[in-house]
């Protein structure tokens, strides 16, 4: 085949690729995986009672807030390694960072303040058995559909890729958890919903290097 024949045949057929399909696949996928971490919730563990009467603590959304960010500077950074050689910068880093540090100062001043009896219960509430592993099992929805959603990328950086994936993941787990979660207090949240984001964190940069590969 002649030079011309061929840039004729590449040419031939050629569309304009989408320039938000990064967007849409991970959108898409943060989407899909909340709607199965929600299903798997109720199936598995059902809805507090009192959720109505709970949406209207702000406590409660001071709860919730914490995995949120970390969700949001998670996807942020995800997005960031689906791109070839894109740099991540300190300030994603620092943003991804700050959810996890502001709760556990504020976590140490709550120890501090509270009666050394009290501490221990605190940290331990009443469901530090099973809270980081419930967490866990609400992130599998959403870490199989974002390893999807970046197997049509082009990340380069399996590992961390991998990793980010699994924040984004368990993040979203406890965003999940906090509709079934009866505990309340910061200490608790600091320890056993952060162990809950680190375990699909540390599978998904096991994980990354095979399952991304291209």
């Amino acid at each position: 085949m002649k030079t011309p024949d061929l840039v004729s045949m590449l040419a031939t057929g050629t569309t304009r690729s989408d320039p938000d399909i990064l967007s849409k696949r991970l959108g898409l996928a943060l989407l899909s995986g909340l709607l199965g971490a929600s299903a798997l919730l109720v199936a598995a563990y059902g809805i507090r009672g009192d959720m109505p009467e709970l949406l209207t603590t702000p406590w409660f959304w001071v709860k919730v807030s914490f995995p949120l960010a970390v969700l949001v500077s998670a996807q942020g950074v995800t997005a960031r390694l689906a791109r070839p050689g894109a740099l991540l910068g300190a300030q994603r880093l620092i943003l991804l960072a700050l959810p996890v540090l502001a709760i556990w100062l504020a976590s140490i001043g709550f120890l501090l303040l509270a009666p050394p009896s009290l501490r221990l219960a605190l940290v331990l509430g009443s469901t530090w058995q099973v809270c980081s592993l419930n967490i866990a099992l609400l992130s599998l929805p959403t870490f199989l559909s974002m390893f999807w959603a970046m197997r049509g990328l082009a990340p380069t950086r399996l590992m961390l890729t991998g990793a980010s994936i699994g924040l984004v993941a368990g993040a979203q787990g406890v965003v999940v958890y906090t509709l079934y979660c009866t505990e309340m207090a910061m200490p608790f949240w600091g320890v056993w919903y952060v162990i809950g984001m680190l375990a699909p964190t540390a599978a998904g940069a096991l994980l990354g290097p095979r399952l991304l590969r291209w």
